[in-house]
C-alpha cells in the first residue's frame, strides 16, 4: 500500500527563502549607511560649530519626521506595495547622502543645509521603517519568521557596533568618503529590493478617513498581549538605558578612557548578536510570556550590577549580559507583534510601534542624563535597573494574556 502524500513542512531557517536573502542584505547594507552617515554628520558639525546641544538635535531632526507623521507612514505601508515603498525611501536617502557628500566637499560653512537633508532623511526613515518591518513576514512563513527577526536584528546590532567605527576611520581620511561608501551602500540596497520577488499582501479596502489612520492604535490597544509586549519594552528601555551615561562611567567611575568608552559602548552590541546566533539555533519554542517577562528582568538585574560597579572587569560582562537579555526580548515582542497582527494592519502597528522605539530611547536617555544630574549617575542607572525589574514583575499581573502565552505563533495556527 503506497503512503499517502504530505506536503513538506515549510522550512524554519529565513535563509531558506530567496526573497528573504535579498531583504537581510538590503536592511544589512541600509543600517551599515545610516550608522555611517550618523557619526559622520556629528563630526561634521561639531567641526563646524563646537556646539555639543547640536549634537542632540541631528537625532531629533531624524526621529520628529517618524512621530509627527506616524498617522501616514503606516497607512501608506498597508495601502500600497511595500518593496515601492522601500525603493522609493531608498532613493531619497540615496540622494541624501549625495548631498552630504557635496556638503562636504565644498566646505559648507553652515549648518542649516546638513539640517535640511537630515530632515529629509528623517522623512525618508519614517515612511521606510514600517514598510520594512511589515515585509519581512510575506517573505517566510510563519514558522521561519522568529528566525528572519533574529537574522535581521543581527545585521542591525552588527551594524551598529562597526557602523560608527568604519564612519569614523573614514572621515578621518577625508571629510566626504563616508558619503561616497554610505551612498553605494544604499545603491547596493535599492538592487536588492528590485529582486526581491512581489510577495502577497492583503488590503482590507477600507475607505481613508481618521478611522482606518488610527487602525494601528486601537489594534494594539485592542490586543492585550500585544500592547503588553510592547508597553513592556517602553518601559523597559524608559527606565534600564544607560548609553547616554557611558561617557561618564569611562572617564570618571571605570577610568578606562575612549577606548574603554568603544568596549562599553560595543559590549551590549556584542551580547545581542550572541544572542540572536543562539536563538537561529534553538528558537523559543514554548512558555514564550514567562520567558520575556523573565529576561526582562535579568535586563534590569544586570543594569543593577552595572550601574553599582566601578571596575571594568564586572561593567563589561554586564553590558553584555543586558545585550543578550534585550535581544531575547526584542525577538519575542518584534515576533509576537508581527504574526498576532493582521497582514492589513502590520503597516499601521509598525509605525506605532517604532515611535514607541524611538521615543523610548530619546525619553531614556533625558530621563538618564537628568537623573544623573540630580543624584550621580550610578545611582540613576541602579535606580532605573529596579525600575525596569519592577516592571518585569508587574507586566504579568496587568497583562495576564501575555504571562500565560505559550507560542508565539499562536494566531497563525
Amino acid at each position: 500500500m503506497s503512503t499517502p502524500h504530505t506536503a513538506a513542512a515549510p522550512a524554519e531557517k529565513a535563509f531558506s527563502y530567496l526573497g528573504y536573502r535579498f531583504f537581510f542584505i538590503t536592511v544589512m547594507c541600509t543600517s551599515f549607511a545610516v550608522q555611517i552617515m550618523s557619526v559622520s554628520v556629528g563630526w561634521q558639525i561639531y567641526d563646524l560649530t563646537g556646539n555639543p546641544l547640536l549634537l542632540g538635535i541631528i537625532g531629533l531632526a531624524q526621529f520628529l519626521p517618524a512621530l509627527l507623521l506616524v498617522l501616514v507612514t503606516g497607512l501608506v505601508a498597508d495601502r500600497f506595495s511595500r518593496r515601492k515603498i522601500m525603493a522609493i525611501c531608498l532613493s531619497i536617502e540615496f540622494v541624501c547622502a549625495l548631498s552630504l557628500f557635496f556638503l562636504a566637499e565644498v566646505h559648507v560653512g553652515q549648518v542649516w543645509p546638513i539640517f535640511v537633508v537630515l530632515v529629509c532623511l528623517g522623512l525618508a526613515r519614517a515612511f521606510l521603517s514600517p514598510a520594512t518591518d511589515s515585509l519581512a513576514p510575506n517573505l517566510v512563513p510563519p514558522p521561519a519568521l522568529a528566525n528572519a527577526i533574529a537574522m535581521t536584528s543581527t545585521a542591525w546590532q552588527l551594524s551598529a557596533i562597526v557602523g560608527p567605527v568604519a564612519g569614523g576611520l573614514l572621515y578621518g581620511v577625508a571629510g566626504w568618503l563616508p558619503y561616497v561608501v554610505a551612498a553605494a551602500l544604499v545603491l547596493v540596497s535599492i538592487t536588492c529590493v528590485l529582486f526581491i520577488p512581489k510577495p502577497p499582501q492583503r488590503d482590507a479596502g477600507q475607505a481613508t478617513n481618521l478611522e482606518t489612520m488610527l487602525g494601528g492604535f486601537r489594534y494594539i490597544w485592542g490586543e492585550k498581549v500585544v500592547l503588553g509586549a510592547i508597553s513592556l519594552d517602553l518601559f523597559a528601555v524608559l527606565l534600564g538605558g544607560a548609553t547616554a551615561l557611558m561617557p561618564i562611567f569611562a572617564r570618571d567611575i571605570l577610568d578606562v578612557g575612549p577606548l574603554g568608552l568603544g568596549l562599553l559602548r560595543a559590549a551590549p552590541g556584542i551580547g545581542a548578536i550572541a544572542m540572536a546566533l543562539w536563538l537561529t539555533r534553538f528558537p523559543i519554542r514554548d512558555r514564550a510570556g514567562f520567558i520575556l517577562f523573565g529576561f526582562v528582568a535579568a535586563f534590569g538585574l544586570f543594569t543593577v550590577v552595572f550601574g553599582w560597579s566601578t571596575a571594568a572587569w564586572i561593567s563589561i560582562p554586564a553590558l553584555i549580559l543586558m545585550g543578550a537579555c534585550d535581544m531575547v526580548s526584542v525577538v519575542l515582542r518584534e515576533t509576537l507583534m508581527q504574526l498576532w497582527t493582521p497582514d492589513e494592519l502590520r503597516g499601521r502597528v509598525s509605525a506605532v510601534n517604532r515611535v514607541f522605539i524611538g521615543g523610548s530611547n530619546e525619553l531614556g536617555e533625558f530621563r538618564a542624563g537628568t537623573a544623573a544630574f540630580f543624584i550621580g549617575a550610578q545611582a540613576a542607572v541602579v535606580l532605573g535597573g529596579v525600575g525596569t525589574m519592577i516592571v518585569a514583575a508587574t507586566w504579568p499581573v496587568l497583562f495576564p494574556g501575555l504571562a500565560r502565552t505559550r507560542s508565539i505563533d499562536h494566531k497563525m495556527a
